[in-house]
């Protein structure tokens, strides 16, 4: 038996690792697909074992943690009473709940009969047959799940702070016990007065309002996330949602985003256009319309600086950086030769490194977003410029075919519209598939815009299908005339003063010249019923004289 149970640990064990390393590097891949920095340490529980045994024994050794059957238990009353410290400091007002106690211990705990106090918490449990379990100076067992915690943080950060926190993070729920007990233990080990100078907790992510659980079935992965919208746009969502309070995810939530994404989007690609088309050999001097906007950009820089020292509100830095971009379009909007690039620029690179400290762009580009995760990268001239040039030369080719073909048959007026129409295909249906957005301009030379070619293609088929739904709704609208004009060709044939005769079931006597003058139950019309129906007859009078003329 106890063989067995040995080998049953072991494969427990086993199981553990594996299952651990699968749902690590799940979780590093989710990251990178959301452009998250990796971390520079990683902290595996299983590797920091002799640590927490360590941080366990000095606890004890400093008073504040007893051994009870094989485990270990920190003493919140001793810990409570020992002067500068104090238990609960996150939530005081939750000290002593048994229901959030019970749901911060689960399974580890044993409950009262090992503890001295019921506000007391395991540091080191003893395992049972077939469990996974290290060794220790109090037999087979596992670390608590917030001893966990201190031990692997103090131990990374024991060289450059002594083993304290500037900034701790974590879910709002982990505050109590969890939170509070972590700061109770790493107190404790180290004789400090405050452990972490700085809590940041983060709001529930709810999905259509409800908070997303297992029980509910109505979690969704970073994965499934990503193939409806891109990675920049999930960031978008976060960062417009203040980081402490509950984020809903649903259809709204992430349309916004989806909305803020393409109006940066659109924002960089037109200040690009602009800047190729100025350049710098044109007016520099600033006016009281550049004066204007360069006072707004100053104004954002301190709205933007103030929004983030104010508990890192996003959202509103968002909207700050939003009001210059809409400053800077009014701007590009006048007339464009008196525009100054400089002042386009650098409003334009400020919002992009905002943009690029929200992690929603890389700091190797100085102006809007890389066109894809891949970008052109270290792709050479020949990759990249491939496609285009096949586009030119094919659209060359055909517009040499056509004035051949014109020459041939002395018809210019046809070679006119053959080569507009292929212009439209080259930009409606070749250069996006190159990534190239190409906008003509009545007034002026186009302009070409990059973009991502699955967003340019996904715009195109979003412009065929309300085609197809305008000319479907064009040819419903025809047929109803058509019809309806059908009906009054019909309905012109009738002798004004046949129509009402046969209407048995509404009239029972008429006049002569068949206008009804009782209802079905013999009762007289009244005299607004014959006014109305002489209307009527007086129409259809119309209609049939008009049939029988033509």
């Amino acid at each position: 038996m106890e063989w067995a149970a040995q080998q049953s640990a072991e494969d427990n064990m086993r199981r553990t690792r594996e299952l651990s390393k699968f749902w690590e590097k799940s979780f590093l891949d989710d990251m990178a697909a959301l452009n998250i920095k990796t971390p520079t340490v990683i902290t595996r529980v299983s590797e920091y074992v002799p640590e927490v045994v360590e941080f366990v024994e000095g606890i004890i050794n400093n008073g504040f943690a007893y051994e009870s059957n094989g485990s270990v238990y920190f003493d919140t009353v001793a810990f409570g009473k020992s002067k500068g410290k104090a238990y609960g400091k996150l939530l005081p007002e939750n000290v002593g709940q048994s229901e959030l106690l019970a749901e911060g211990e689960g399974a580890l705990s044993a409950g009262p009969i090992d503890k001295r106090n019921m506000g007391d918490f395991v540091l080191w449990k003893k395992s049972k047959s077939g469990e996974p379990f290290w060794l220790s100076p109090w037999g087979e067992g596992r670390p608590g799940w917030h001893i966990e915690c201190s031990a692997m943080a103090s131990d990374a950060l024991k060289h450059l702070a002594g083993g304290k926190i500037d900034v701790h993070s974590g879910g709002i729920d982990l505050r109590f016990p969890h939170h509070d007990n972590e700061i109770a233990q790493s107190e404790a080990y180290f004789d400090f007065s405050q452990w972490v100078n700085y809590f940041v907790h983060t709001g529930h992510l709810n999905i259509e309002g409800l908070k997303m659980s297992k029980s509910l079935k109505n979690f969704v992965k970073i994965q499934e996330a990503l193939l409806d919208n891109s990675p920049r746009q999930l960031r978008f969502l976060f960062l417009l949602h203040k980081y402490n309070v509950p984020m809903d995810y649903n259809d709204n939530s992430m349309d916004e985003a989806v909305g803020v994404d393409r109006f940066f989007t659109e924002f960089f690609a037109n200040v690009k256009a602009r800047l190729r088309e100025l350049g710098v050999e044109k007016t520099q001097k600033w006016t009281s319309v550049e004066k204007a906007l360069h006072g707004a950009l100053l104004e954002c820089k301190e709205k933007v600086f103030s929004a983030l020292s104010d508990d890192i509100n996003t959202p509103l830095a968002l909207l700050h950086l939003q009001q210059l971009a809409k400053e800077v379009n009014r701007y590009m909007a006048g007339d464009t030769d008196k525009q100054t690039s400089m002042l386009i620029r650098a409003s334009a690179e400020y919002i992009t490194r905002i943009l690029s400290v929200f992690g929603l762009t890389t700091s190797a580009t100085d102006i809007g977003f890389p066109l894809s995760s891949g970008a052109t990268g270290g792709a050479d001239q020949e990759t990249v410029l491939t496609p285009l040039l096949d586009i030119f030369a094919q659209f060359r080719d055909e517009i040499r075919e056509a004035a051949r073909l014109a020459a041939a048959e002395g018809d210019d007026k046809n070679l006119a519209s053959v080569v507009l129409r292929l212009c439209d295909v080259v930009r409606d249906e070749k250069l996006p598939y190159a990534g190239v957005r190409l906008e003509d301009r009545s007034a002026s030379a186009a302009v070409w815009k990059l973009a991502n070619k699955d967003e340019l293609l996904e715009e195109i088929e979003k412009k065929k299908q309300e085609k197809i739904k305008k000319e479907e709704l064009k040819r419903q609208r025809l047929e109803d005339e058509a019809r309806k004009k059908a009906e009054l060709a019909e309905k012109a044939k009738i002798l004004p003063n046949d129509m009402f005769l046969e209407l048995k079931d509404k009239y029972s006597k008429f006049d002569d010249n068949g206008l009804p003058t009782h209802d079905a139950a013999g009762e007289p019309l009244s005299k607004g019923q014959t006014k109305k129906l002489a209307k009527e007859q007086a129409k259809q009078k119309a209609l049939y004289e008009k049939y029988t003329t033509n």
